[in-house]
């Protein structure tokens, strides 16, 4: 694909752009390893290699998104697959940027599988919304057997840095988990620019961060040492909850660094439990 993206702050060449993007990962298991073996791109989405970081067990993957922001009537489709006893981590390189809709809604479509006995970490840095962006986002995780997913979300409506609210636009998700041919997750709601003080909404808040895991069930015991670090760490508007087969924390505030450092620590206390080994960040996250 050889079309250049030039800046969407915004004129008419913009307008009539679109990207349509797909990215194909597939990891498996060789021994002790795990390997990214498929890598199939269209578009300006890739990975361009990966990494092992924290030994040769757990396979790390950057998703990479060259032109740096998606412009209204741009179409992103990941499809991640973790073979059985695999062990992916997949983040990005920085912020992602939802600008302004031109009159087109973007798409993101995220389609995660997590073989037997496997798992997937999926720890995209924080998203930012510009205001006026329309966005459809739409997470489809499927696990079988002993499978366990990890997955964070760190949302930003407006750029609160530049005084830019979300007064206008629409941003809509919509995220299930199966396991097998069981539901065990279904959630999906929307964020109207201008609305966002409404108790139903993110009441008066710009930043907003979940994290669920499901898969092994987390203990009381953890759960309740989590709620611990909250209160002693003054978390605002912080809680968590579980079910029997997902746990989820959220998160409500006005800095996204502050919401990162908050889900990191969940992460981090979770991640032991879950996948049986230490939490160590990211390396790109550093940079």
């Amino acid at each position: 694909m050889t079309q250049t993206q030039t800046n969407p702050e915004y004129g008419d060449a913009e307008r009539d752009q679109a990207w349509q993007a797909r990215l194909a990962l597939r990891f498996a298991r060789d021994g002790e390893v795990s390997r990214l073996v498929g890598n199939a791109h269209y578009g300006p989405l890739r990975v361009q290699k990966s990494l092992h970081p924290e030994g040769d067990a757990v396979c790390h993957a950057i998703v990479v998104h060259p032109p740096g922001g998606v412009v209204g009537g741009d179409q992103l489709a990941i499809k991640v697959d973790v073979g059985h006893g695999a062990h992916a981590l997949l983040t990005t390189p920085g912020a992602g940027k939802w600008y302004r809709a031109n009159g087109r809604t973007s798409r993101q479509e995220l389609r995660l599988h997590v073989g037997a006995d496997a798992a997937l970490e999926w720890l995209p840095q924080e998203t930012i919304f510009y205001d006026r962006a329309e966005v459809a986002l739409e997470q489809e995780i499927s696990l079988a057997a002993g499978a366990t997913y990890l997955g964070c979300d760190i949302l930003c409506m407006g750029r609160r840095a530049s005084g830019e609210s979300f007064a206008r636009g629409r941003i809509r998700q919509r995220t299930s988990i199966r396991r097998g041919n069981r539901l065990i997750w279904w959630e999906q709601g929307a964020l109207q620019g201008g609305q966002l003080d409404s108790p139903f909404a993110l009441h008066g808040h710009s930043v907003c961060a979940t994290l669920i895991a499901a898969g092994i069930t987390v203990p009381a015991a953890l759960v309740a040492d989590v709620r611990a670090e909250a209160q002693e760490q003054g978390w605002p508007a912080f809680g968590v909850s579980q079910t029997r087969d997902v746990f989820t924390a959220r998160h409500l505030g006005d800095d996204s660094e502050a919401a990162r450092r908050i889900m990191l620590a969940v992460w981090r206390r979770l991640r032991p439990h879950l996948l049986g080994r230490e939490a160590i960040t990211p390396r790109i996250w550093q940079t």
